[in-house]
């Protein structure tokens, strides 16, 4: 398990610094990151890639020569916010646009790409590779639906040696493109991994057995058989990828990874079995590499990853480079940087308000105290609900980012903010402290909601009701769930049509919210019937039925928590 730390909640960045001071030649700290050290040309593309902490050597032992330019982190195994990625992008950017890449997650397709919709209306070229390697997530007729893990490495190399080679922001991103569809990855777990600060792991493995496709967030696998021979795993992990080999391929990029705690020797013995059951297939293997690449924190288990090479991805994967965790042949010489980085955000700004608006935004940071305080005591239950078929990050995530939303919106009263500006700051806070998808939906949620209110204004009925309209629409629009997907939107659309029915009719804003939250908890249970189409848990679907989704869940403990709010004010 997890031992060393202080604070459980400081564990990433923490983590983060002190990698930093040990590599002072390959990378520099900056805010939810790290860049290069080392100079770059004027007009290079960039190369930022990144996700959750925890598993180290992605994303930050990435950057170096002839790989990554920058990598963006955030807390362990939930996604950086929007935020935080623009943030380092813009510290990364050498006027050749970016090749911003993450494994398939929800949370990171989300953060990544608003991200990238920010930087182009900056004037800042970004182009996404979402690494989709993960045979056990989806079928070859889904390759877009599956989950990125050890297939980082392959593609972040291949596209980072393009980028040093001096090719356009069309090219990295071409080459980038045929290395991601071209690679394939297969894993399994003897042992689960244990956040920091659990005492529990997110999942265990009957002893003498072990789970097959698991993922690299704490996701059990989605089956299990007894422990084999290494003779037989290499056989288990090579079959499942040999099925997807093009026709006409001889050469093959090979990588063997550790998750966390399967020793190296472990790995070497494997390997001697998985090179003659690639040999046997009729591939030359190119640069084997055997190690940890891609962990999952303490997770007891190995991946193999292949990807298929061509005469043009073979010579960037060959090529040299020079990362922390990564290093092959002797790059040229570069000189450091010497430059100071400025990494200071600008304090967001206060318009004025009036009386009215501002009384209203007391109120809303008065009910954002109770949700927070709320949700951190039932942190617990929300992560336990979500371990089942997912990571068991999302009552920690609820919590920071409600705690994050609560300490913004209070600063923001006494700045003497309205209720517009006070419920969009406590949304962005949510989104940058907590990560992750619920920490982009929340935050993308509230902002969405702001829109409808005023600093001018203290807000009626019906603006609180069209705010909550504003809200789904844009959490259906970025976020892409649907109703009976099993996330979030299965308890919001019962909410929001409760509450703009209500009002409609004349209700007043109490009994209306009540009526709404009713509806919405009674929809969050109502999803354990259900099937999850979208995010960690869609393959895992089996284990997750007769269990609620815990962003359901939690939506409607604060709808049932804000129903008494209002009412207590009425």
């Amino acid at each position: 398990m997890t031992t060393i730390f202080d604070a459980p909640e400081e564990f990433a960045a923490t983590a983060l610094a002190g990698f930093c001071q040990i590599y002072p030649n390959h990378v520099r700290l900056i805010t939810n990151g790290v860049v290069r050290a080392t100079a770059v040309p004027k007009g290079k593309v960039s190369v930022v890639v990144g996700g959750g902490s925890g598993h180290y050597p992605a994303f930050a032992g990435y950057v170096g020569q002839g790989m990554a330019d920058a990598a963006v982190a955030g807390d362990v195994f939930a996604s950086p916010s929007t935020a935080a990625v623009a943030r380092v992008c813009r510290q990364a950017n050498n006027g050749g646009g970016i090749i911003l890449g993450f494994g398939n997650y929800a949370g990171d397709v989300l953060n990544f790409g608003v991200a990238a919709e920010r930087l182009r209306a900056e004037g800042i070229d970004v182009r996404i590779i979402a690494v989709t390697d993960d045979v056990a997530s989806a079928s070859a007729d889904e390759h877009a639906k599956r989950r990125g893990i050890a297939g980082d490495l392959l593609v972040f190399k291949i596209a980072g040696a393009a980028a040093d080679a001096g090719l356009s922001l069309d090219e990295v991103e071409r080459v980038a493109l045929q290395a991601n569809a071209r690679t394939v990855s297969f894993g399994v777990a003897f042992a689960g991994c244990t956040l920091p600060g659990a005492k529990e792991p997110l999942f265990t493995v009957p002893k003498g057995r072990m789970a097959l496709g698991l993922g690299i967030h704490g996701e059990p696998g989605i089956s299990e058989q007894d422990i084999v021979s290494a003779r037989e795993l290499a056989a288990v992990l090579a079959d499942k990828l040999l099925g997807e080999k093009p026709a006409g391929c001889t050469r093959v990029a090979a990588v063997l990874n550790g998750l966390g705690s399967t020793k190296y020797e472990e790995l070497f013995v494997l390997w001697t079995e998985v090179q003659k059951k690639l040999s046997s297939a009729g591939l030359e293997i190119v640069h084997p590499e055997a190690g940890e690449f891609v962990t999952s924190l303490d997770m007891q288990g190995c991946s193999l990853t292949l990807t298929w090479l061509d005469e043009e991805l073979e010579r960037y994967w060959a090529a040299p480079c020079d990362a922390p965790a990564f290093r092959r042949g002797r790059p040229d010489a570069v000189e450091l940087r010497m430059d100071v980085i400025v990494d200071e955000e600008a304090a967001p700004a206060i318009p004025a308000a009036s009386d009215a608006s501002r009384k209203s935004a007391a109120c809303i940071s008065a009910l954002f105290n109770e949700i927070a305080a709320m949700l951190k005591e039932k942190e617990p239950e929300l992560g336990r609900i979500d371990a089942i078929a997912g990571d068991g990050d999302h009552g920690q995530g609820m919590q920071r980012g409600s705690d994050a939303a609560a300490k913004a919106m209070v600063a923001a009263v006494a700045a003497g903010a309205g209720a517009q500006t006070t419920l969009a700051l406590g949304g962005d806070a949510w989104a940058d402290r907590a990560g992750g998808t619920s920490g982009a939906i929340w935050g993308l949620l509230l902002r969405s909601w702001s829109n409808a209110l005023s600093d001018t204004d203290a807000p009626s009925d019906a603006a609180v009701a069209e705010g909550a309209r504003l809200a789904l629409d844009g959490v259906i629009r970025l976020g892409r769930a649907r109703l009976g997907d099993k996330t979030l939107v299965d308890s919001l659309i019962p909410f929001v049509e409760a509450l703009t029915s209500e009002t409609a009719a004349g209700k007043p804003l109490a009994d209306a919210w009540k009526t709404a939250a009713a509806a919405s908890e009674a929809a969050a249970q109502a999803t354990a019937s259900l099937t999850p189409r979208l995010g960690r848990a869609r393959p895992l679907a089996e284990k997750s039925i007769g269990h609620p989704d815990a962003g359901a869940i939690s939506l409607g403990m604060v709808a049932q928590l804000a129903a008494g709010f209002v009412a207590a004010r009425r």
